[in-house]
């Protein structure tokens, strides 16, 4: 199975990156994170996408806030897909490493999910792996109907308290 690529530009993304970390454990899928900045180890982050495919990478997610670069940098240097997921900050809420995320320029494309939606980013690198790998598509079928089991549990517990 391909592995996924996790790259935060610094450790204070950490929070959201373990959302996607335990989505990939759940689904028994391969990753390394790494702490690459676009900005302080241009080379070092550079290097890590140039050399994702090699190295038996299928995706590249990539967590960044404010200027939120680092998504943008790894899809410049690979044509593997990258999942950008942009992190609140101090200033703007996450407004503007969503909107540097998401405005990547014609031929760099960078799939974006909702600001802090490390889930999101990794369900849906799953997603991709899954085209070619029916056990991990099965295993996302299964979480999915274990989702929808929980709602209509909580349902069901709705109205018994209500029709009491």
């Amino acid at each position: 199975m391909k592995k996924i690529g996790i790259v935060m530009g610094s450790k204070s993304d950490l929070p959201v990156v373990q959302k996607a970390i335990d989505v990939l454990k759940e689904l028994e899928i391969p990753f390394e994170a790494h702490i690459y900045s676009a900005h302080r180890t241009p080379l070092e982050a550079a290097d890590f996408a140039r050399t994702a495919r090699d190295r038996d990478f299928g995706a590249i997610l990539a967590f960044a806030g404010m200027a939120a670069h680092l998504a943008g940098a790894m899809a410049a240097n690979t044509t593997l897909p990258v999942i950008g997921v942009p992190c609140k900050g101090p200033v703007f809420d996450g407004m503007d490493a969503l909107l540097a995320t998401v405005q990547m320029p014609s031929g760099i494309p960078v799939a974006t999910v909702a600001v802090n939606g490390g889930a999101n980013a990794a369900l849906l690198a799953a997603q991709i792996l899954a085209v070619t790998d029916e056990g991990l598509a099965r295993r996302l079928a299964e979480k999915r109907q274990t989702a929808a089991a929980a709602v209509l549990e909580q349902d069901a517990a709705l109205q018994n308290e209500i029709m009491k």
